[in-house]
């Protein structure tokens, strides 16, 4: 997509499933092997009841969908914030709305509401991000 082609209010929605394998190949990648996302034992005790996935994988999606999709290739997350307000358990499918608050044309930024929703319309992470669009 162009610069010119983003207007205050566009959205742009993709569904997205939280699997074992990537939660696993997170917990490698980035030493974090808590417990809670790993042992189903564990976390079976715990106040969540089952493993749960790292809060950062599930917001990596929100960069990798405005990496790739919206805005798109060249984008570059210069500020983002994150508040985790329901767990996503592994398996979970989830919802990143994309929604653009928005735009500074002299500066080429792009402030946008990126929030992650569970299916049953939960807010998983109320987010925002401002991206640099090349």
């Amino acid at each position: 997509m162009r610069f010119e082609d983003f207007t205050v209010g566009r959205e742009y929605r993709e569904t997205i499933k939280i699997t074992d394998d990537m939660v696993r190949k997170f917990a490698e990648l980035t030493g974090d092997m808590n417990p809670l996302h790993l042992d189903e034992s564990f976390a079976r005790k715990s106040r969540f009841g089952k493993r749960i996935c790292h809060g950062m994988l599930v917001a990596s999606m929100i960069s990798r969908i405005m990496g790739m999709n919206f805005p798109g290739p060249g984008t570059i997350i210069v500020k983002q914030l994150l508040k985790y307000r329901a767990p996503v358990y592994v398996d979970e499918t989830v919802e990143v709305r994309v929604t653009v608050l928005e735009i500074n044309s002299d500066k080429k930024r792009i402030i946008l509401d990126t929030p992650v929703y569970k299916k049953d319309d939960t807010k998983a992470i109320d987010a925002q991000a401002e991206v640099l669009f090349e």
